[in-house]
């Protein structure tokens, strides 16, 4: 069977229903069939491509390069750029890019997990769609009803193309527009792209979010020979174990391990901390000072603004400007009235976000106000 591509659309953000509509692409065709019907017979071998409102792309510097420790040092090195507490995050390391950061994609684990579970064989691969366009410069792609940017940078986002002026001088260069109808745009090199999902599934993929409890591990068939025996084995030995062990002395001795752990990961880390007060203070002080960056920060608030402007449709902005100084991204929004700013306000709050709503002032197309968030 030749492989099978599955893309979610922006519509999976919200709901997790085996009737959606996705597309399903094979040997460079395209068809549309509810999510069920899709990935009813893909086999082991089949790729689930995320959109990426639902996830979070950044870049961090990590202060280390060893593989057994990466997975400890990655939620510290991400937690302040989420919206959401890291323990609910599933947590994907990417590529390393040409400055020496570390590429992490992060969504939210129980929303994967239902999907996965609407699955009969779990995707050996787990892309999302902006990260799939090529990695020279700056890509934007339309599909769906909007335009993905991605490329060489750390931004992976989905935003309407009025605001691609705003960020044009922070993307790298080459920009490159691809389009079904060959639209242009400004100084941008323009490619005619007739099936964006079929383009999109021949890409090279180079980051996998299948990764940790997300993996897919093969059985071989020598470990299902010893399969029953193993089990009888593991019955013998917990009617050997019992009950008796106490759960409060397990309790403790593996927080003592952890903690012994931490410590050694800190000292491997820092040897030139020869005191330790509180290591997870201290850790957070390390990483503050190796990533920084008003460009993460400024894209950092872009990709959680632009999750609340696509659940609030209606509102558009008309004007965007950022300060590095003072750490805000300044909104000059449109909507159609004042209910539809006030939702928008709700949500950006909803995201953890500080936000301020300026006086609003009725226009012939509706309502303008200006929005600061951050700072």
């Amino acid at each position: 069977m030749s492989h099978i591509t599955v893309f979610l659309p922006p519509a999976a953000c919200a709901t997790v229903q085996a009737e959606l509509p996705v597309q399903r692409v094979q040997e460079g065709h395209v068809e549309q069939l509810p999510f069920e019907q899709a990935v009813a017979a893909t086999g082991a071998d089949w790729t689930l491509v995320l959109p990426v409102e639902a996830v979070t792309a950044c870049a961090v510097s990590l202060p280390t390069r060893k593989a057994r420790w990466l997975r400890q040092a990655l939620p510290f090195a991400v937690e302040e750029l989420l919206a959401e507490e890291v323990e609910l995050m599933h947590l994907a390391l990417g590529e390393s890019l040409a400055d020496g950061r570390q590429r992490v994609f992060a969504l939210r684990r129980s929303w994967l997990a239902a999907w996965l579970q609407l699955c009969p064989q779990a995707p050996s691969r787990i892309a999302v769609d902006a990260d799939l366009l090529p990695g020279e410069g700056t890509q934007l792609l339309e599909l769906h009803g909007r335009w993905l940017l991605g490329g060489a940078g750390a931004a992976r986002l989905a935003l309407d193309l009025d605001d691609w002026p705003a960020l044009a001088a922070s993307c790298p260069a080459p920009h490159r527009l691809l389009s079904p109808s060959g639209q242009t745009l400004g100084a941008c090199e323009v490619q005619r792209i007739d099936e964006p999902c079929a383009w999109l599934a021949s890409q090279a993929l180079r980051n996998n979010l299948a990764q940790g409890e997300f993996a897919v591990r093969e059985t071989t068939g020598q470990w299902q020979v010893w399969k029953p025996l193993a089990a009888v084995l593991g019955l013998w030995l917990l009617l050997q174990l019992g009950f008796n062990l106490g759960q409060g002395w397990y309790l403790q001795r593996e927080a003592d391990r952890y903690g012994a752990a931490s410590e050694a990961l800190y000292r491997e880390l820092f040897p030139e901390d020869t005191r330790l007060v509180d290591i997870r203070a201290q850790f957070d002080q390390h990483l503050r000072q190796a990533s920084g960056g008003g460009e993460a920060q400024l894209l950092g608030l872009l990709g959680q603004v632009s999750q609340a402007l696509l659940s609030e449709g209606s509102v558009r902005i008309r004007q965007l400007d950022y300060s590095e100084q003072r750490g805000d991204l300044a909104l000059q929004v449109q909507a159609p009235g004042f209910a539809e700013l006030e939702r928008l306000r709700e949500r950006l709050q909803e995201s953890g976000l500080a936000v301020q709503l300026g006086s609003a002032s009725r226009e012939a197309e509706g309502v303008s106000a200006r929005v600061v968030i951050g700072g």
